[in-house]
């Protein structure tokens, strides 16, 4: 699909615009990131454009830490991210790839050792299945200046895509490595009577996992089930030390 391939192309290496959030340092994002980390980065290609509007939120893009006991089953010694891009597909990455970019860590808790490697070899599992080509499309057509798209509606633009499960996108490989281990990120919850005889009107949550093709990167930061993590906090931020400009009078 050599025209897919191309827009894909042109939609990934044209910026758009400049983060309006500071980038965190590599050294400090390494430093607090675990296996199972998922990374929500805001993009400024003109298809992170598009995924920002349809979701209207920060996030484009959403990728998995691996860590560094993967690195031999990686392409590369310093890769340590397994994530979907548009014209590579499935692949592992360093953290250069993300160099400059706003960033946000989301951490699932309570997993055990298992638990992570499971989420750990699915994904690394998939490299090399190709992005959802039909998405790119489905996506370009949102890049006009005020794409007439009801809110209600933006969401399933996003999970428009052929279903072929070798042909991943970004929040989809991710949403697919956490339902393999059955961790919720933003299940349906249905309540129901859950009568006892201490309490009548009790009742019971039962969740249901939402198809992996209507998850977007934003899913991971508002979900209840997963920690935010931030670097500077977490590196021992201490507000007394700052030094601050002092206006002249």
């Amino acid at each position: 699909m050599k025209l897919g391939r191309a827009l894909a192309r042109f939609l990934s290496e044209v910026p758009v615009g400049q983060s309006t959030s500071p980038p965190t340092p590599q050294d400090r994002l390494l430093a607090v990131l675990q296996p199972g980390d998922v990374l929500l980065v805001e993009g400024r290609s003109r298809i992170s454009a598009a995924i920002k509007y349809l979701t209207q939120s920060t996030w484009s893009h959403a990728a998995l830490y691996v860590g560094s006991q993967a690195r031999q089953r990686l392409a590369a010694d310093d890769h340590c991210f397994v994530e979907a891009d548009l014209v590579e597909g499935v692949r592992s990455i360093g953290i250069a790839e993300y160099d400059g970019l706003h960033t946000r860590i989301c951490r699932p808790v309570d997993l055990t050792d298992c638990e992570t490697q499971t989420l750990i070899d699915y994904v690394i599992g998939r490299i090399g299945h190709r992005y959802d080509l039909r998405n790119v499309f489905d996506l370009a057509r949102y890049l006009l200046p005020n794409p007439p798209v009801p809110a209600r509606f933006r969401r399933r633009m996003i999970a428009l895509g052929s279903g072929d499960p070798t042909r991943a996108i970004c929040s989809t490989l991710v949403a697919q490595a956490f339902e393999a281990i059955n961790y919720p990120v933003l299940p349906h919850i249905d309540y129901l009577p859950a009568p006892t005889e201490g309490c009548h009107v009790c009742v019971e949550e039962v969740l249901r996992v939402r198809h992996h093709t209507l998850f977007a990167p934003r899913d991971f930061d508002v979900s209840p089930y997963f920690r935010l993590v931030k670097p500077t906090i977490e590196g021992g931020f201490n507000f007394r030390a700052l030094h601050w400009e002092i206006a002249a009078e």
